[in-house]
Formats: C-alpha cells, structure tokens, sequence
C-alpha cells in the first residue's frame, strides 16, 4: 500500500545550501573575467575549467538542498541519473560563461541563453530528484513557477556576470560579492520551490524499513566539505593565475609601449642578432631610405651597405667596426635612396643587453639631410651677407689674413679696395630700406660682374661699402683696371621704382707690401683713399699715399672739434645776396654756414660738411643754421630792413625726417619770422620717390613757406614730375654757368632751363655768376635773379647791414 510521506529540513544544511550557492557564484563572477581576459588555448581551457568548477558549485548545492530534507525513510539514488544532473549542471555552466565572455550581449542573446540555462538548471534539478529511489508526484503549477524562478534567475545572473565580468576597480569585489548574494538567493528560491513541488510517497514495505536507514547528514557533510575544497582549489587557482596574468599583463603592457616606440619611431631602427643578421625593421627605415623589411629580413646586414655611397663605403665600414668597439658613439653617411635621391644619415649602434648578456644590436638611422642643411646654411650666413650673398666682415678678414699669409711666402702682391656708393643714403631715405636693399643687390651684381677675368674676392662690410682683394703688379695696374671697370659699371642707371636713377662710387687701393703688411694697416690706408676720392669730389678711384694720413688725422681731428662746434658758439652764417639783374635791387638772401675754428681759423663749408654728413652731425649743424637764419631774418624786418626771403638749405637727412612739418613750424613760431619770408632750398636727389616728395612739399606750401629746387640740371629725376611738384622756384646749378660765354652746349641747356622754368611758371635764379658775360647771357635769355660774386661775395650778417641795410634804417 503507498501513502504520502513528509520530511523535516535541516536548517544548518540549508544555510550551507545557500553559502554553496554564494561561493559558485562568485567563482562565476571571476571566471567570467579570466576567460574574457583569455586569448586562444587559453580562453578554451578557462572555459572548460570555469564551467566545470562552476557547474558542480550549483550541482552541490542542489544536492546539499536536497540532503537537507530528512525523510522517515531510507532514500537510494540512481547513480546515472546523478552523473546526469552534474553534466546538466556544467553544460548550463559552460552556456552562461560563453554568454557572457562575448563582447557585446543583446537583449536577444540574453533572452535565448536565459531560456537555454533555465531549461538545463531545471532539467538538473529534476533529473537530480528523479535519482531518489522514492515514489515522487509533483504540484504542476508550483513545478511551473519554478521553472520561471530558474528563468528569472538565469537572466540576472547573465546580465551580472556580463557586467562585472572585466571590472577591475578598488570595489570590485564588493561589486561582486553583492551580486553573488543575489544570484545565490535567486539559484537557492527555485531549488526550494521545486522541492515544495514534490510529494514523496511509500509503501509499508519500505516503512518497515526505516530503522535501517543510514544518517544521510553525515553524508551531507561529506559533500559540502568537498564542494567548499573543489570552490577553494577553483578560486585559490583563479587568485595565482591573477598574479600571474598581472605580471603577463605588465609584460605585455611593456612590450606594447615598445612595439609603439618601435613602430612610430621617426628614427629607423635595424634590429641584428649577434651575427649581424638582420631580423627586423621598423618602417621609418622605409620611409628614411626606401629599404623594405620584406628584402631584408634574415640577410646579413653588409647587403644594405651596398646602397651606401660608392665614396662613402669604406669610411662608413671603417666607422661601423669602430662604434661596434664603442670608439665614437655615431658617425654619418651617405645612402642612395630607392627613388635615386641621397639621403644624410646619422648612425648609431646601441647593443641589446639581456640579464648582462648581449643578445645583438639595434641599428638607428637618423635622416640628417635637412639637418645638415641648416647647418650649412646658418655656416653660409656666418661668413656671408645675408642681402648680396657676398662674403662678409668677418669672412673678408679671414681671406685677408690667409692672403696676406700666402703673398708673404711667395713674396706677390695684391690690393685692398675698398669701394662706398656716393648718395647711397639719399636714396634709402628718398626710396625706404626695402628699395635700397635692392638698390644694394643690384650693385652687388654690377661689382661682381665686373670683377670676371680678375683674380678677386669682394666682400660687403656693411650698408654701402664693400671690400675688394684682388691680384695685382706692384704698380697696382689690374687693380686700377678694375676699379674704372666698377665705376663705370655703376654709373649706368638703375630703374626703381619707375624710375632711373644714377650714382656714382668712390674707390680707394692699397697696395701689399707697399702700403702695408697687415690686414688693419691695409684697410686703414685703402678707407683713406676713399675718402680722399670723396673729398676732391666723388666718383673716381685713388691709390694711398703717405699723405693721406695727414688728412687723414686731420679729418679725425675735425670731427672730434666740429662735434663740439655748436655749443662753443663757433659755427656762423654768412649770407649771400640775390639781385634782380634789371633793377639792380636785393630780392633775397642765402644763408650759408661757416666754421669759425679756434686754431684754423674761417673754414668752408665744402671742409667740414663732408665729415657732418658723414658722422650725422648735419641734422644738427642744419637746425641750428635754420633757426639762426630765420632769427636773423626777423630782427632785420623788425629794423627796418627790407621784406625780402632768406633761403636756407635743407639736408636729406631734415628732409626725410617724419615730422618735418612740425620741425619747420616751430622754428618759425619760435623765431616769430612770417613764413612767406622763408625759402627752402632741395635738391633733386632728395624727390626719388615723387609720392612722398610731393605729399612733403605741399605739407609745407600750406604753412606758407617757398620752395627752390636747388642745382638743378644736375640731378637725375625724371622732369615728367616737375610739374607735379609745388616748386615755386628753379636754381641753375654754377657748373652750366663757369663756361656758359664758350661752351655752346651749357649754354643751350640753361636757355632750355629758363624756357622750361617760364612754361611753367615758375621763377628762376642762376647761381655763380662771375663775369659781365656771363650776366648778358642770362639777361639775353630772360633770366633776371641772380646770385654770385658778380655782385656780392657771402657776407657776414654785419657787413650785409653795413653794405645794403644801413640807408634803409637811416631813412
């Protein structure tokens, strides 16, 4: 006869059943992160190994939740059967690691291996009852809510285990443990809501019985201390293999951060074993040389010399040998590229050392070409002009000085030249810097040019001078060739900025072993011919003399005093008349500066202003002879004197300077003389660039001041701007007037001048009349202002009151 039988639970065994289920999973937890962390045979191994620890894990715990049910009588298992729950236990373990070791799960997937897992932890569950030689009935509805239980559980547990699987972070474990919590509880409510599910049922016979039965808590026992040691053993392996996969994933983190540097490296690196075999490139050789590893690779190293350099290879093997024995740290060579290029390289050797042993070397190239480029072009501008790309200062020393070294061995000769532009600075002021910078190319050009066929080095010292040596007899006649080949190279014109524009150049030689045996006695001498050629007049070429170094004092001697010359009062202004030639009347007067020095007593200007002009002294000399004249010009009107203008030569250092406007007005406003009483006198060379001219010269119309165009004739500006600018008055140069009554061509040039002058009415004044001859021809062609020691000599501001103003007063 059957008749249901009821059972009694072990509290003890059930908390155990739990803690079980807890502790597989956790381990599921870990494992999920060592097989996604696993790569190849590993990750295969891991998995079998995880869903087999984890899966007798939750097989224990099902079978301890089952010993924990005491029944009144003695209960048997079917061994297959139970060999059968175990293998469903691992089959849904191995689901659930697969799952959850992908790198992206979706929804979809979690679905589909909840159900899978659901379907296998039920099927163990059950399959692990029906091993119970016992009579069993089952609730279907509560058999039913546990397999939702299973389902349920199966998805949480996937979703935590696919999200905690790689976290590494300080409260990980904490993370997991919670989790583990969760899944225990969730695998532990379906296994006792399937044991609610069963009613176990006996007959009198097996009643009869249950005093044999044998305790099954001991049992029970027996398997929890098992399952704790194989979840130990699972985990104590998971933490050694963790230490282990630590330093792998140091190891493997380095050899990242040097496969990156190898691989991005910019330098090439050639890796050899001990036997110079080469065994890797990384690409920047390629990309250095055009050297492909593919063509290389296990070949010795002495293949890749063959790209070298015909000329280089036997150095670059020499120094190769010799940094292997640690000699000189590098060296450089010279590769054929694969395109047909050369490429500079730089070339180190660096041995690999492995626990003290070395295992061979690393090969660094280095593309030096540009490198080596910049250097050699920064060595160029060291020794070279920047502008002209001639030889500078200190290049020009350094040849000197091998020259003088080489001519006194082998007892030649040679010259010094040094050559400087005449009105250079006229035109950088007129034309600006960025003109005059290609003003100054272009002499360059012409000079080197004209130095073709000459055994000569030229160089530029800097702004407008240049230095020449060239080869010469002792009498210096190449030398002298060349100088007049230069200066009539420079005397044809040069077309900026619209227009042509003409200069000149002063030339002074010396003469090796005659003039001096040093590099400083050489240029010294040769600077004091220049200057010399200056002096009398520009434009020409001069051997030294010993004279010149009595000029030469004197002119030092000068500019030391004539800095002085203002403050000790020793500058004057004398002035020279300028008559209207018909009615025989004063209608103006110039002021022309002298120096009154205390040993030397008058000086003219044609002695001192050179050397202002040199020096920058003329800006102030200019000032001080501007301010003075307009002074001076008041105090006669304000004595009575006649209401006639002063005319005051402007430098091109006043002219150019920015705030001439100002400059002018405030002398006047100063000296409080009217400005219609003041005449400025320029030259043509200070209107290069007509723009700035123009915009000048109406700046001061505006202010009332008159304007003359000094020496004109002999400029060489375009006349197609004459009458654009607001010139109020033409002054003929002395040069056209010295033999105006014998030269038929002065004459026909100052009769065009005058015609010119009237056309556009402006007035005109000739300059340097001397003779009654000279006078009838200008009269004749209508030019009646005049000025010259015809009628007066320059006179001091005294004698112009003793001479022309004292009646006026006395009347």
């Amino acid at each position: 006869m059957h008749h249901q039988i009821h059972g009694t639970y072990d509290s003890f065994l059930v908390i155990l059943s739990y803690l079980i289920a807890v502790t597989a999973s956790y381990s599921a937890l870990d494992l999920a992160g060592r097989v996604t962390m696993s790569k190849g045979k590993h990750r295969l191994l891991w998995l079998v190994f995880g869903a087999t620890s984890m899966g007798l894990g939750i097989w224990s715990m099902h079978f301890v939740g089952m010993l924990a049910l005491t029944l009144p009588i003695k209960v048997l298992y079917d061994i297959e059967l139970v060999v059968l729950s175990v293998l469903l236990a691992i089959f849904v373990s191995s689901i659930a690691l697969f799952t959850v070791t992908r790198d992206e799960l979706r929804i979809k997937d979690l679905v589909i291996s909840g159900v899978l897992m659901a379907a296998g932890i039920s099927g163990m569950h059950y399959v692990g009852m029906a091993a119970m030689i016992i009579e069993i009935t089952y609730d279907s509805w509560v058999v039913v809510l546990s397999v939702i239980i299973a389902g349920t559980a199966s998805v949480a547990a996937l979703w935590l285990l696919f999200y905690f699987r790689k976290d590494q972070s300080k409260f990980a474990y904490l993370y997991k443990l919670g989790s583990a919590l969760i899944m225990g509880a969730a695998i532990a409510g379906m296994h006792y809501t399937g044991m609610v599910a069963a009613h176990f049922h006996a007959s009198e016979q097996i009643m009869g019985t249950m005093d044999m039965q044998i305790e099954t808590g001991t049992l029970a026992y027996i398997i929890v201390l098992a399952t704790f040691l194989l979840l130990g053993v699972t985990l104590a392996g998971v933490f050694i293999n963790k230490q282990f996969s630590q330093k792998d994933s140091v190891i493997q983190e380095n050899e990242s951060w040097y496969h990156s540097l190898y691989k991005n490296n910019e330098y090439g690196i050639i890796s050899l074993d001990t036997n110079d075999i080469i065994i890797n490139m990384n690409p920047a050789v390629t990309k250095i040389s055009g050297l492909r590893l593919d063509e290389y690779m296990n070949q010795h190293v002495s293949k890749l010399g063959l790209h070298i350099a015909w000329e280089e290879r036997d150095k670059a093997k020499k120094l190769y040998n010799q940094v292997q024995r640690n000699l000189p740290k590098s060296f450089e060579t010279v590769l054929h590229h694969a395109n047909g290029s050369k490429v500079e390289l730089s070339v180190m050797i660096v041995p690999v050392d492995i626990e003290g042993e070395v295992v061979g070397n690393h090969i660094i190239i280095k593309d030096v070409t540009e490198e080596n480029s910049a250097k050699e072009k920064i060595k160029h501008l060291a020794y070279h002009d920047e502008l002209t790309g001639l030889p500078n200062r200190r290049k020009f020393n350094q040849i000197l000085s091998e020259t003088i070294e080489r001519s006194d061995h082998d007892s030649s000769t040679f010259a010094v030249m040094v050559l400087d532009i005449d009105r250079f600075k006229m035109i950088n002021d007129s034309l600006g810097h960025t003109y005059g910078d290609i003003f100054l190319q272009g002499v360059s050009k012409r000079i080197t040019k004209s130095a073709e066929g000459y055994n000569a080095t030229i160089a530029r010292m800097g702004g407008d001078e240049f230095t020449i040596i060239c080869e010469t007899e002792a009498d210096g006649g190449r030398a002298a060739e060349l100088a007049e080949g230069m200066i009539d190279a420079l005397k044809q014109p040069f077309h900026l900025k619209d227009n042509d524009f003409y200069i000149s150049a002063s030339i002074g030689t010396a003469i090796f072993p005659l003039h001096g045996t040093d590099a400083v006695e050489l240029l010294k001498k040769a600077d004091a011919a220049m200057y010399e050629v200056k002096k009398q007049g520009k434009n020409g070429h001069l051997f030294y003399t010993p004279a010149l170094d009595v000029q030469l004092i004197e002119n030092i001697e000068l500019e030391s005093d004539l800095r002085k010359a203002i403050e000790r009062n020793e500058l004057v202004v004398y002035y020279q008349p300028q008559f209207h030639a018909e009615h025989n009347n004063m209608i103006g007067l110039e002021a022309l500066v002298r120096w009154n020095h205390p040993s030397k007593g008058m000086m003219s200007p044609g002695t001192f202003i050179p050397i202002a002009e040199e020096t920058g002294l003329i800006y102030e000399i200019g000032t001080w002879v501007l301010r003075e004249a307009c002074r001076q010009m008041k105090k006669w009107h304000d004595e009575g004197g006649p209401l006639i203008p002063v005319s005051v030569n402007l430098s091109s250092h006043q002219f150019h300077q920015p705030n001439l406007v100002e400059y002018i007005k405030d002398i006047l406003e100063e000296t409080k003389l009217d400005p219609k009483y003041l005449e400025l006198e320029i030259t043509e060379s200070m209107m290069m660039d007509p723009a700035v001219s123009i915009s000048i010269l109406e700046e001061l119309n505006k202010i009332g001041a008159r304007i003359s165009l000094d020496d004109f004739g002999t400029g060489y500006s375009s006349l197609s701007y004459l009458k654009k600018f607001p010139i109020h008055k033409l002054k003929i140069d002395r040069s056209f007037i010295t033999d105006i009554s014998k030269n038929n061509n002065d004459k026909a040039i100052v009769a065009t001048i005058i015609a010119m002058a009237q056309h556009l009415k402006l007035d005109v004044i000739a300059e340097g009349i001397e003779t009654k001859d000279q006078l009838d021809i200008l009269t004749e062609n209508d030019c009646m202002e005049i000025q010259g020691y015809y009628f007066s000599r320059p006179l001091s501001a005294d004698e112009v009151e003793n001479a022309f103003f004292v009646p006026s007063r006395l009347q």
